[in-house]
């Protein structure tokens, strides 16, 4: 599996080694002692999937407090674009996002540490599937808009598929007026 570090501190892209023949193919999907011997000591507690037609978007969201997420995050079937902005008040990417674009071709992954908003835009129905440092908690929650202007996020989606929960997060200037950082 190589693990390549992106311009973000702590967000990691994975891609595993895949083996093929005229049966199908194998990878490794999640290895903890490569996860570790990258910095990632993670006791994985919760895993969700999902499944989201083309041109749907999905967050940004996040988890405070003694309730904050890292997450491992891959796609099963389809293509997305992968989203993460760096809500961390004391880290030099404060406010800055990165996206990689997640390919069940590729079978690549994407480490997202605790103090980041998440989301993802949908280029093909996809099949998500998530694995999560600590469990759900409703009162924990929180996002930014998927459409803040500061942010500068292509999501490469024309008229995206957004809920009513996701068109109400703040952006990112009042949840830093508000909030200041995770």
């Amino acid at each position: 599996m190589k693990i390549t570090e992106t311009p973000i501190n702590g967000l990691l892209e994975l891609s595993p080694a895949v083996f093929e023949d005229s049966r199908g193919y194998f990878f490794e999907s999640f290895r903890m002692d490569k996860l570790a011997a990258a910095g990632v000591n993670k006791i994985w507690v919760q895993e969700n999937q999902s499944f989201s037609k083309k041109g749907t978007v999905r967050g940004l969201h996040y988890q405070a407090g003694t309730h904050a997420q890292a997450k491992l995050v891959r796609v099963i079937q389809g293509k997305v674009l992968d989203v993460a902005v760096d809500l961390r008040k004391n880290s030099e990417t404060y406010g800055k996002s990165y996206a990689v674009l997640l390919d069940s071709k590729l079978h690549n992954m994407f480490y997202i540490p605790e103090g980041f908003a998440h989301g993802f835009s949908v280029l093909e129905d996809a099949i998500f599937s998530y694995k999560c440092s600590a469990y759900y908690h409703k009162e924990s929650e929180g996002g930014i808009i998927w459409s803040d202007p500061q942010l500068l996020l292509d999501w490469k989606i024309d008229k995206p598929i957004i809920s009513e929960k996701d068109e109400l997060w703040p952006t990112f200037d009042e949840f830093d007026k508000r909030i200041g950082g995770l």
